[in-house]
């Protein structure tokens, strides 16, 4: 009986698959497993946010927030046909992390530690684009899809992934980068990061900012990680790709980020 049960919900994860479960990803083409829905993850993003919002205090400064709604609602309008229901929030949040995050439904948010890095609207543009590129790739469900078939059992997916279950709507928050524990601060793969550099690169262009600052940014995000310790971590061990490997994609990505940006400025 027990070799019956896990047969049956061997076929029955099998079949949910190939019903819902391949999906392509913006710009990049790729394709992915992903068998959390667009409205289960929007609703966990969207519950996230605002326990994030009551537990982190936010910044009032009249100068960074219209700088970052500035370019969050140009960002926002070039990924308008990707994330066509997003409810759209940008929120500054005082923390000494030098991060950012996007979580599904559009909801963005910023750590004051990053903007010495960012130091301009394009380095902010850059940190933007590519935070809310891991929401448009769903990045986040992508990873919550592999937990739950590593998982099995036969849960029913609408039952196991709500936002009212506080298991899984925490996991939608670490899921996109939010938190402070090793292991959960970086969750996304290499793979996963490399993509939402390329997605972000794109997105900025669109958006009217030149995508060389891109590279800018990065390089002042090495210097960072250089001061703080962080590039004496082995490659193996990082979820994130090594300074100079990510500068030297951008670089080689950047003809067609051009092109792109050209046609933004030709309207």
């Amino acid at each position: 009986m027990k070799k019956a049960r896990i047969i049956a919900a061997t076929c029955a994860i099998a079949l949910m698959v190939l019903i819902s479960g391949c999906s392509t990803v913006p710009v990049t083409g790729r394709s992915q497993l992903n068998i959390v829905s667009a409205s289960q993850e929007m609703q966990l993003g969207l519950s996230g946010f605002e326990e994030l919002k009551k537990e982190t205090p936010i910044e009032r400064d009249p100068q960074i927030n219209s700088m970052v709604q500035r370019v969050g609602q140009q960002i926002a309008r070039v990924t308008a046909k990707d994330m066509p229901d997003a409810q759209w929030e940008f929120v500054v949040f005082q923390s000494k992390e030098a991060n950012a995050f996007c979580l599904p439904g559009g909801k963005v948010g910023i750590y004051t530690g990053i903007l010495p890095i960012t130091k301009n609207e394009a380095g902010m543009a850059t940190v933007m684009a590519h935070e809310v590129a891991h929401a448009v790739a769903h990045h986040g469900a992508e990873r919550m899809s592999e937990a739950l078939l590593m998982e099995g059992g036969g849960q029913v997916l609408g039952a196991a992934v709500s936002a009212y279950n506080p298991t899984w709507s925490q996991a939608a928050v670490l899921a996109y980068g939010v938190g402070s524990k090793v292991g959960r601060e970086l969750p996304h793969s290499r793979k996963q990061e490399s993509e939402a550099d390329h997605i972000g690169l794109i997105y900025m262009a669109r958006a009217g900012y030149n995508p060389q600052e891109a590279v800018e940014f990065w390089k002042r995000f090495m210097e960072f990680n250089n001061a703080s310790g962080g590039s004496s971590v082995p490659a193996f061990l990082r979820t994130h790709p090594l300074d100079t490997q990510r500068i030297q994609q951008l670089q080689n990505l950047m003809p067609e980020a051009q092109r792109e940006f050209q046609r933004s400025t030709a309207k």
